[in-house]
């Protein structure tokens, strides 16, 4: 690998872009043939990974190095592959990458989650969530274990960002049935709260834009089980289970290693703190009070 202190060239990235591109479609053309995957008609695994390369062409680790010259190949091949195998469309904001010390992780984003959900279960028509504020007249009502709301009436001069008291996520079948996930601002509050990117510091993009962070948050819980009980191949659920578990995974190692050389670290680097919501699957950076590449507040 270059010298690190060398900033590379654009044909070095432009090498390593091809370079892994290639050897994953070959991977993904592999699985497909030999029946251990299949992809959506209107699904390009090329078009993806052209999308995925322009994406990583701007992805660094906290010290600015390129991604595609400082993680590990491994790494790299595998945030890859699980793109592709999860049908994911960098280009739609429907996942994004991040690094971890030397790892690269490919993690979804609530876009991704809806499309997911939508993908693996047919029956699913639309994916949609709002939020509730403190005079609303809102009322639900609980059907043979399933959450459906049966009145939601808002007046403008009732939307207030310090006064929103709860978010749903209402998934629409087919046929007509609904399910409704509900989580009051207490508990997306309590969600927020284990992470260690400061979501309460007032230049936070969840204090800028609490309602779409709430909707976001009600969005990942209310698609996670969905994902989650799909009944799809091996190949496809430890990819989705990999994604899941490989950022806190990543993100641990990167923090024990860089603690044991704290003594090496610069100083005037900027803070960067990259945590993961186990509760909802929310992936949360701040780097500088920045959200990820690719996650904005919306």
């Amino acid at each position: 690998m270059e010298n690190q202190t060398n900033k590379p060239t654009n044909q070095q990235i432009i090498e390593r872009n091809k370079t892994y591109s290639d050897a994953t479609l070959r991977k993904v053309t592999d699985y497909v043939t030999g029946g251990q995957l299949h992809l959506p008609a209107n699904y390009s695994a090329a078009n993806a990974l052209k999308a995925a390369m322009l994406t990583l062409d701007n992805v660094t680790d906290k010290k600015g190095n390129p991604a595609l010259l400082v993680c590990n190949p491994n790494s790299i091949a595998t945030a890859l592959l699980d793109t592709v195998v999860q049908g994911l469309d960098p280009g739609k904001k429907q996942c994004y990458y991040i690094v971890y010390g030397n790892k690269l992780t490919m993690q979804r984003s609530y876009f991704g989650d809806i499309h997911l959900a939508k993908a693996k279960n047919p029956d699913i028509f639309d994916i949609y969530a709002d939020v509730v504020y403190e005079a609303d007249e809102f009322e639900y009502r609980k059907k043979r274990g399933r959450t459906e709301i049966v009145t939601h009436n808002q007046k403008l001069s009732n939307v207030d960002k310090n006064k929103i008291v709860a978010a749903y996520c209402t998934v629409e079948y087919r046929d007509g049935r609904e399910n409704t996930t509900i989580m009051t601002m207490t508990e997306i509050r309590q969600a927020w709260s284990m992470s260690k990117a400061n979501p309460f510091a007032e230049s936070s993009t969840h204090s800028k834009f609490p309602a779409e962070m709430a909707m976001k948050t009600v969005i990942r819980k209310a698609c996670k089980p969905l994902i989650n009980a799909a009944d799809d191949s091996t190949l496809v659920m430890n990819s989705i289970y990999r994604t899941s578990d490989e950022a806190v995974d990543s993100r641990l190692e990167a923090e024990i290693e860089e603690n044991s050389s704290i003594n090496d670290v610069d100083t005037n680097d900027p803070p960067v703190i990259i945590d993961v919501n186990p509760d909802t699957g929310e992936v949360i950076a701040d780097i500088a009070g920045e959200t990820p590449a690719g996650d904005d507040p919306y």
